[in-house]
């Protein structure tokens, strides 16, 4: 089932990557719980989807206050990555928001807006065949203010040359939702898994 639009006529369509086009969440708790285990941390599942947005260093270096550590910030985040992108071969894109790519193809300029890594964006795009349907990716290092801030929206909207409320965002995140009101542009809410369903043909 496609994910319904909000009214207006958009130049743009400005997608999250984890959750929202690539259905990689449940294979990312999977990276970070193997990555952390060394350590001695622990990311419970509903901590780890209500921290969903926020940046890999962000979440290490809140881990690490919370829970009395010293994790190296760097070393963790490469380790969490490298079993990501051994779990890629299982992902898929999310129902409803893939035709939305789909159609837009040559017709409406699209953009990844992400809190994570270029290199993890960019796997996942591969991974689904999916990388030449986006102008640009603005990724984690692109900007200096992460999601609910609007900067990442409003350089994406900015590179490809479309205002801000002619940009329609899809996001499966509280703080992407909260960076898409806070840049003037209208969203689509993603659900996660276990809110979605499927219409049989």
């Amino acid at each position: 089932m496609i994910l319904p639009l909000p009214p207006g006529d958009f130049q743009a369509y400005l997608f999250d990557c984890d959750g929202t086009i690539a259905d990689s969440m449940p294979l990312h708790h999977v990276a970070w719980r193997q990555a952390l285990e060394p350590w001695g941390a622990v990311f419970p599942e509903d901590l780890f989807y209500a921290w969903g947005g926020r940046t890999v260093a962000d979440i290490i270096a809140d881990l690490n206050a919370q829970q009395g550590l010293a994790m190296p910030v760097a070393k963790v985040a490469e380790q969490r990555e490298r079993i990501f992108r051994a779990l890629l071969p299982q992902i898929s894109a999310v129902p409803g928001v893939l035709e939305h790519i789909v159609d837009a193809a040559g017709r409406v300029p699209c953009a990844v807006v992400s809190g994570s890594t270029r290199e993890s964006v960019t796997a996942s795009l591969d991974a689904l065949g999916l990388r030449e349907k986006f102008e640009f990716l603005v990724c984690a290092g692109d900007y200096v203010r992460p999601k609910p801030d609007p900067e990442a929206f409003l350089t994406a909207a900015a590179l490809l040359g479309v205002a801000p409320a002619d940009c329609v965002v899809f996001e499966d995140t509280d703080l992407g939702i909260q960076a898409a009101t806070a840049a003037g542009m209208a969203s689509v809410r993603v659900p996660p898994p276990s809110q979605r369903f499927v219409v049989a043909p």
